[in-house]
């Protein structure tokens, strides 16, 4: 085994369908015990390069290693350490919760005892010791998502792969998962999620690589990638819609570039670099214009003001990923 430090080192990858590139130059570094997040388009090769890493496809050119081991040349030792949770869940929905973990225990060759240890060991870590004897179909979705990602831990994988772990689940469904997330990276587990909800990435984690077009066009943690598009905004409303222009006018010199008016919804938004004495440096000038206003805030730039800005807001129809 390496003694790399990263629980995933791609380089180069590539993978070809029917003519196109799904992957065509991938970088990845996913470290111990961290999430890393892939966010792209539709058919970017998200799901490809998860199921490349899972050694359940080949691919065509590059390196790629998982926990150490050589995903072309060791698929056996990559899938003794790796676990999946794909965007179906792949529980039983006649069997209960303690049942079903049996059941992937046995499938990987646990003794009965064993696999009755591990089942109640789970059901305790992720919540749900006091239904593990309840039939599936009486789980809420977050429920049912839990118990996943516990059969994907029967063997306490060293590296996880979550594609899509969240969808269709409600807010409530979506934050057990992410607290569920939250806790195996705090045992050790090193993580590498897709998803198509922002809000889920930035909530989770510590460095995004955002993939369009078979690789990865940025990455950095959440913070950094919002700094690519300049750093903190003030947006505030005019009272009045005539007042637009003469508002822009009046907080011009606090920006580094010149503001952005929107006649329709009366709001100016100014691009700054020191957010803490811009604030009130606004509400000043605003003052002195005798210029009123009906709201003033301070915001950072979005992932989704990130991604649409790196990936032209693209939504390919996925054919092979």
């Amino acid at each position: 085994m390496s003694s790399n430090k990263s629980a995933v080192v791609v380089k180069g990858l590539r993978k070809r369908y029917e003519g196109r590139y799904a992957l065509d130059g991938f970088d990845l570094t996913v470290p111990q015990a961290t999430v890393s997040a892939l966010l792209g388009p539709n058919g970017a090769g998200k799901t490809t390069a998860v199921r490349i890493l899972a050694t359940l496809l080949r691919f065509d050119a590059g390196t790629a290693t998982v926990a150490g081991f050589d995903v072309a040349r060791q698929p056996a030792q990559v899938r003794a350490r790796i676990g999946l949770v794909g965007q179906h869940a792949a529980v039983d929905e006649i069997l209960s919760g303690q049942q079903n973990l049996v059941m992937f225990g046995r499938l990987f060759h646990l003794s009965a005892r064993q696999a009755a240890r591990r089942a109640a060991d789970l059901l305790e870590q992720f919540d749900l010791a006091d239904t593990g004897d309840r039939p599936l179909a009486t789980y809420s979705g977050g429920m049912r998502r839990r118990l996943d990602l516990a059969a994907s831990m029967i063997l306490a994988p060293t590296v996880l792969f979550l594609d899509e772990p969240t969808v269709g689940l409600d807010p409530r469904g979506r934050s057990e998962v992410w607290q569920s997330i939250r806790d195996l990276v705090t045992f050790g587990t090193s993580v590498l999620l897709t998803t198509q909800y922002l809000d889920e990435a930035d909530q989770l984690a510590n460095h995004i690589d955002i993939i369009d077009t078979g690789k990865v066009v940025a990455g950095g943690t959440p913070s950094q990638l919002k700094a690519q598009l300049g750093g903190d905004r003030i947006e505030f409303i005019v009272h009045h819609r005539f007042q637009v222009g003469r508002a822009a006018a009046a907080v011009s010199r606090l920006g580094v570039a010149e503001p952005a008016v929107d006649l329709d919804t009366r709001q100016v938004s100014l691009r700054v670099s020191d957010k803490a004495t811009a604030l009130s440096a606004a509400v000043r000038a605003l003052d002195e214009a005798a210029i009123s206003f009906d709201d003033l805030t301070l915001r950072r730039p979005t992932l989704d003001e990130v991604f649409l800005h790196l990936t032209g807001g693209r939504a390919e129809q996925e054919a092979t990923a």
